[in-house]
């Protein structure tokens, strides 16, 4: 075979004289990661021929035979019995190779009015707006989960911490719906990106549009996308969606990172909160007593990588003139692994958070530890008539003799808190005790255990 002739093998062989270097061919070669959106690259063939169909650019004999012919070609992918070619480069053109192979010259006139620019960016957002769809209920069944978890122990007492030094008494529940608010916002911030995922570019073809009279509001309405886009240079260049959903990402495994680092503390013997199953743990090969947890330790690694695959985009992006350039078969990898990552996270976190167990006296123990109550013996003071400053300096000397003696507040007689300030009555230890301060905070927002279990019918509602 000549060179010629090799050259003429490829869809755009005509222009070139010598065939491209292996090495080259290899290179620059997407079909080795973009093959995961055959189903979607179809999807959008078969939608494209509909339309060509209707505005007369194919017979229907024409589109029927296209439409039978790309579903076989996904029976063979599906099947296992379709092979990748290296030198097809990607998805669309391997699809669209077997399509002739299979049914002869009609295949050809598939490609008529549009590009492979406007085709990846379609196939693209097809794949992405439904992996959303994926994510958004994997994120829904996480958010369940805590609110079964924080109703569970809407009661059970622990520090709230800031510096992560002991600071006041919450509850559990309360600190659990804390985590649920971070993944609320996840949640709405996904939604949001998903509406400019679904607009459709198919019909700018490679950046100008086509002279063809295509009719891109039938196509968009056959995808499901709610338009088409309004420029054709800007539709095969822009890759705002993907850099905006791994900003979502990059936010939710942030989230992610921070329960992680907190179960992390609490399953450890220091903290002694809680109790992990079995299952999400690993063990030590030297040390027969390590109960690792694994699972969040994983979950608080990767987020480095997705924040890593966010600044990858944002680079890829920042220098590329319009329209399309070959640095977009960069777009994929990293969006790709992105979508892996937090569906592998979001299912492990999902699976792991109900089975979470409460060790409620270690928790109540660390509360009485560190003057948890303090805050509630000056908010006393006050009520009293005492300047706030003023009850601050006498807390602090109460605190401070609370330290000498190794004793907390709440287990000082009347007349040691007295000798700070004779306004203190016995009526003190009603807001020195945990379950006290806990219950004083009974607003919207607040701890009190009457105010969590609001709050998780409150966020079962608006989970619909």
């Amino acid at each position: 075979m000549t060179d010629q002739n090799k050259t003429s093998e490829k869809p755009w062989g005509g222009r070139f004289s010598e065939p491209t270097d292996a090495f080259v061919e290899r290179f620059t070669a997407s079909v080795g990661f973009d093959q995961r959106l055959y189903h979607h690259d179809i999807t959008g063939s078969i939608a494209h021929a509909t339309m060509l169909a209707k505005v007369g650019v194919l017979t229907g004999e024409e589109r029927d035979q296209i439409i039978d012919g790309l579903n076989a070609v996904k029976a063979d992918i599906e099947a296992g019995r379709f092979q990748w070619s290296v030198s097809l480069e990607d998805v669309h053109m391997n699809v669209e190779a077997r399509l002739t192979d299979r049914i002869g010259i009609t295949g050809k006139k598939l490609h008529t009015g549009r590009s492979r620019n406007d085709q990846v960016a379609t196939d693209i957002r097809l794949y992405l707006r439904d992996e959303i769809d994926v994510i958004a209920e994997e994120l829904v069944r996480l958010q369940q989960g805590l609110l079964d978890l924080a109703e569970r122990e809407a009661d059970t007492i622990m520090p709230g911490f800031t510096h992560l030094q002991t600071a006041q008494p919450v509850t559990f529940g309360h600190h659990l719906m804390a985590w649920f608010e971070m993944l609320m916002r996840d949640a709405e911030r996904l939604q949001d990106c998903r509406k400019r995922v679904n607009v459709m570019p198919l019909g700018a073809a490679a950046l100008a549009g086509t002279t063809y009279p295509i009719d891109r509001a039938f196509t968009a309405e056959l995808l499901g996308f709610e338009r088409p886009t309004e420029n054709s240079l800007d539709s095969v260049s822009d890759r705002d969606f993907a850099i905006e959903f791994c900003s979502f990402a990059a936010l939710l495994m942030t989230h992610l990172s921070r329960f992680s680092e907190e179960l992390v503390l609490w399953t450890s013997a220091q903290f002694d909160f809680i109790d992990l199953p079995d299952r999400f743990c690993t063990g030590s090969s030297i040390m027969p007593q390590k109960k690792n947890p694994d699972v969040p330790e994983l979950v608080r690694g990767k987020t480095g990588r997705v924040n890593g695959h966010l600044v990858s985009l944002l680079t890829l992006m920042k220098s590329q003139p319009l329209a399309y350039n070959k640095d977009n078969q960069e777009d994929k990898e990293p969006l790709f692994d992105t979508i892996d990552t937090i569906k592998g996270c979001l299912k492990a976190y999902a699976d792991m958070v109900p089975a979470i167990r409460a060790k409620a006296d270690s928790m109540r123990e660390a509360a009485k530890r560190g003057f948890s109550t303090a805050t509630d013996l000056a908010d006393y003071l006050v009520k009293k008539g005492v300047p706030f400053r003023d009850a601050h300096e006498i807390v602090g000397k109460a605190v401070a003799f609370g330290v000498a003696e190794r004793r907390d507040l709440a287990d000082m007689t009347l007349a040691e808190l007295q000798q700070f300030s004779d306004v203190i009555g016995p009526d003190v230890f009603d807001v020195l005790t945990l379950e006290g301060s806990v219950q004083a905070r009974d607003h919207l927002g607040g701890t009190a255990p009457a105010q969590v279990r609001a709050a998780v019918q409150r966020a079962r509602a608006r989970l619909g």
